[in-house]
């Protein structure tokens, strides 16, 4: 069966329960490596707490912004579709960053978007050992309050930096399937309205050339979680990492892949990409 037959002919539910795979506080902080650590290192610290959680279908709902819930869906129709042209990095950083620059500025009336990295993740990948990476199975949030503004430093002229710093800036990050819809290991996201910060456990992220902290999440019963069922490379989901307002609006919120009860054995892998931005007013 080809590969668009399978697409057509498998179905994941909308709303489902599932296990996702928070961090239990245990005073010690998590250190999470993006490549082959050490030896005697393990790849990730933080021992992990599973739960199994509701998931409900975001699309049946009008409630979810970047601003309420810290993600959004939105319609997004790019030049590069297929996993041939996302594997070309020049053809994404010519031609795919100004697309999503622009939807950004479209979405959230920003005066400047600047795209400082992407990822592809494929659910074939081998951890640590390729340029793909393979999906995250971990409750999270890409940057902390913290490691947000040096994020600012790094990537803008000292000057313009402390300048840019006195406004309001974030950090959103544009997922979108590729090939078609995401038949393994999708995509949850958790409504920013249902975290506390008491939920937010600051973990290290290990790079070749230097450490980046993030969030890691204890569990609470409180958490409503979402996805986007059926999401294809014609959509794009929003999702809040960063938000330097503190006037109410959602701040961050956490995601993760996750294991779809639903899901066929012989599904196709997950292939995906997510961009990330500075966006400043």
């Amino acid at each position: 069966m080809s590969v668009a037959a399978r697409y057509d002919a498998q179905v994941l539910s909308e709303d489902t329960e599932a296990v996702v795979h928070y961090t239990r506080r245990t005073g010690a902080r998590p250190v999470n490596y993006t490549f082959e650590p050490p030896p005697g290192v393990p790849r990730n610290s933080g021992e992990v707490d599973k739960r199994k959680v509701a998931i409900r279908d975001a699309r049946h709902s009008k409630e979810f912004s970047l601003d309420g819930s810290g993600f959004e869906l939105v319609d997004h129709c790019g030049t590069l579709i297929d996993w041939t042209s996302f594997q070309d990095v020049e053809q994404v950083r010519a031609i795919d960053y100004p697309e999503i620059e622009a939807l950004l500025r479209a979405v959230t009336g920003a005066d400047k978007v600047l795209i400082f990295d992407h990822t592809l993740r494929h659910s074939s990948a081998s951890p640590g050992r390729t340029s793909l990476r393979e999906p995250v199975m971990r409750v999270h949030n890409d940057q902390t309050f913290d490691s947000a503004p040096r994020r600012v430093h790094k990537h803008l002229p000292a000057d313009e930096a402390s300048r840019r710093l006195q406004r309001r800036f974030a950090i959103i990050n544009c997922w979108r399937p590729v090939g078609g819809p995401v038949l393994k290991a999708p995509l949850a996201m958790c409504d920013a309205r249902s975290i506390e910060p008491g939920d937010l456990i600051a973990s290290d992220l290990v790079y070749p050339d230097w450490t980046g902290e993030t969030y890691a999440f204890s569990y609470a019963p409180r958490h409503r979680w979402f996805w986007f069922p059926r999401q294809t490379v014609r959509e794009a989901a929003l999702l809040k990492i960063f938000d330097s307002a503190t006037n109410g609006c959602a701040r961050l919120t956490a995601h993760t892949a996750f294991e779809h009860p639903t899901s066929a054995p012989d599904a196709p892998d997950r292939k995906s990409i997510e961009i990330r931005a500075l966006v400043f007013w």
